[in-house]
């Protein structure tokens, strides 16, 4: 998780400034090599056993920079590899001096990197535990809010409710028998009366009959609720119960993390400032000391949820103390490095897997019912109808595969008819293919009528000279003024013919010059018609790109919303649309605004431990969608707006963070 990553690099470059490792500390480092020559033993380590204590804790060193976590196991094989010694071991050894100063402090310094890798892990695992308990909570929730839903639930756990019924008869009826039993063998001089075995077995089967009506009885008796409620009403009672249990261990886990938070690690500032090395590693012994008795304690109390917060904070503190002062010898009160490997070896293969256990424990108990019982009735009304439907796909078996096949050539025919065949036509009218082009008639069409229409507008005036240009001869320079008359639709000595034909119609239609002007008339409507054309031709050749696309949307539009569906229905929760980001955003930044506002404060104004861990619970979730929303260079704004938030311990400074990312970013996380 980021914010834990972010955490745990931060503590492994503080442990580095205080011990005088870090680049930007080189001046302390040499103040202190005055002292202890420590800056000499880090570049030529004085031992092999120094220089493998260093290669483990740059190990533990390399994982917390890079923001990963090495698995429990790998960090306690890594602590027992690097065989920490007591100071007896190391006076039967003969190593005193400087020498033996150095190599307990590369020791705690291994384990300093050790802790804050545990420090990472029991954050991991808190954050992973609260975060299901919501859904959890959820459900139960979605279950008491109505009484059908109410029924529903009832109805899946009839059957386990129904066993759970029968196993409890059970177990009185045995021990009924079993009591029985020990009186008849005690009364073996009764068994020797005059009696036949048929009479024996039918009192023994009535003797049953009555143990097994008495056992019912019994256990009715004993349980009054369920003849005074319905069992949906039983189940109501038993969905409070558990949402209830499951509030009550979220709150815990979350005063849990919020302990870890505040108080683990805590190192004080004057082991960053102090220029003394002996005084630095001094507080920051004491205080990984008494971070990882913290943490013992949280693993060891977290668990129990039956008590108060106040208690169980009070335990935890109190364990600390206790587990503390076990990491000092009797004449000493500095806490010895190999005391708290110890302590940090049993957190990781103990205390941590024993609060795992513990946890899933609970929610599986009081969280949701199993898969099988949810859907057991589905489950059952699909086998038995398996067989109507089996006979029905048998039957209409070869319709679904005509239905199949014919959805198969659909979609071919639609995919080349209204996307690819679209597609080629656009591309070729990009290119200025001859054979894409838009047109309403030919090419050639307007051209030979309009020469057809000039020879006969020619040979029209050279047959019939004194009516066409009122003299008997038609000279060349005429002939041509014609020719471009008639290419601007001028045919004016047809008309004159034609005008004077209709004085005498009947002597023009024998002569026949009157139907010629006529058939030459309708010529040039003809190549009147075509000249319109011609330009709606060129119209549409103008805009036949922007054709080619209108021609290729339908498809386009119809192929993508296919996708996005099949995207919703079969995509996972990754792939949620922004709208629906935006929008759990928004909650999220609800729930944060709550929890400043009903959480309780302590005396210095922060919140306490409950809220403080709900707080960064959201917080991590607000940090993973808002990465996924914002540009990538706001991001860096955000997340420094982001630990203003988590990092402050006042509510009044939280306040303003969180205001400050509503109103600075609600350009991206208030639109859908």
């Amino acid at each position: 998780m980021a914010i834990v990553a972010d955490k745990v690099r931060h503590l492994d470059v503080l442990i580095d400034r205080i011990v005088g490792l870090e680049p930007g500390s080189t001046q302390d480092a040499e103040h202190d090599q005055q002292e202890t020559g420590l800056l000499t033993a880090v570049s030529q380590p004085p031992s092999p056993r120094a220089d493998e204590l260093l290669r483990i804790a740059r190990t533990l060193s390399t994982a917390s920079r890079s923001g990963t976590f090495l698995p429990p196991s790998r960090i306690k094989q890594l602590l027992q590899d690097s065989v920490l010694a007591t100071e007896k071991e190391l006076a039967e050894q003969g190593e005193v001096g400087v020498e033996s100063q150095y190599e307990r402090d590369i020791e705690w310094l291994l384990v300093a990197k050790a802790t804050v890798q545990t420090y990472g892990i029991l954050m991991n695992t808190f954050f992973d535990q609260i975060m299901p308990l919501s859904d959890e909570i959820w459900y139960w929730d979605d279950v008491l809010s109505s009484y059908l839903k109410s029924c529903l639930y009832a109805t899946q756990i009839a059957p386990a409710r129904a066993w759970s019924r029968a196993k409890e008869i059970y177990d009185v009826v045995c021990e009924q028998i079993r009591n029985i039993h020990l009186q008849q063998q005690s009364e073996v001089e009764a068994a020797q009366t005059g009696e036949s075995l048929s009479e024996g077995m039918s009192q023994k089967w009535s003797q049953f009959y009555s143990i097994v009506r008495q056992s019912m009885a019994e256990t009715s008796v004993s349980n009054l609720r369920r003849k005074v409620l319905s069992p949906v009403d039983l189940c109501r009672a038993e969905a409070r119960r558990k949402r209830a249990e499951l509030q009550k261990l979220r709150e815990t886990i979350a005063a849990a993390l919020g302990i870890l938070v505040d108080e683990g690690l805590a190192f004080d500032r004057k082991a960053e400032e102090d220029k003394g090395l002996e005084s630095r590693l001094m507080v920051a012994d004491s205080t990984l000391a008494d971070s990882i008795a913290l943490m013992h304690a949280i693993l060891t109390n977290s668990v129990e949820t039956n008590e108060p917060l106040s208690v169980f904070e009070d335990s935890v503190f109190n364990d600390a103390r206790n587990v503390r002062g076990a990491f000092s010898t009797t004449d000493s009160s500095k806490p010895k490095a190999s005391f708290v490997a110890e302590r940090l070896i049993q957190i990781l293969d103990h205390s941590l897997l024993q609060h795992k256990t513990a946890i899933a424990k609970h929610v599986s108990e009081n969280g949701r019912p199993s898969r099988v019982v949810r859907y057991w009735l589905p489950a059952l009304a699909l086998l038995v109808s398996s067989p109507t439907i089996l006979y029905v796909l048998v039957k209409r078996r070869d319709s679904i595969i005509d239905w199949i096949q014919n959805l198969g050539v659909t979609v071919r025919d639609f995919w080349f008819n209204w996307v690819i065949e679209p597609i080629r036509k656009v591309i070729g009218t990009i290119r200025h293919d001859a054979n894409g082009e838009i047109a309403i008639m030919s090419r050639d069409s307007l051209k030979a009528d309009r020469e057809s229409l000039e020879r006969m507008v020619v040979e029209f005036t050279l047959d019939n000279p004194s009516v066409a240009v009122g003299s008997p001869n038609v000279t060349d320079l005429q002939i041509a003024d014609i020719r471009a008359k008639v290419r601007e639709g001028d045919v004016t000595p047809i008309l004159k013919a034609y005008e004077k034909g209709l004085r005498r119609p009947l002597v023009g239609a024998v002569s026949g010059d009157l139907v010629r002007s006529l058939l030459i008339q309708v010529q040039k409507t003809k190549v009147d018609l075509e000249v319109a054309i011609s330009g709606i031709d060129s119209l549409l050749k103008s805009q036949e790109l922007l054709f080619g696309f209108v021609g290729l949307a339908p498809g386009v539009v119809v192929s993508v919303g296919i996708v996005q569906y099949l995207r919703t229905v079969f995509g996972s929760r990754k792939g949620l649309r922004r709208g629906e980001k935006v929008r759990r955003i928004v909650r999220v930044l609800r729930n944060m605004d709550r929890i400043l506002a009903a959480g309780a404060t302590n005396p210095k104004g922060g919140l306490k431990y409950k809220d403080r861990g709900l707080l960064l619970c959201e917080a991590h979730v607000l940090r993973e969608l808002a990465t996924e929303v914002l540009p990538g260079d706001v991001q860096r704004e955000f997340l420094e707006d982001l630990e203003d938030l988590t990092s402050a311990k006042n509510v009044v400074l939280e306040e303003k963070a969180l205001q400050r990312i509503r109103w600075a970013y609600a350009e991206w996380l208030g639109k859908k």
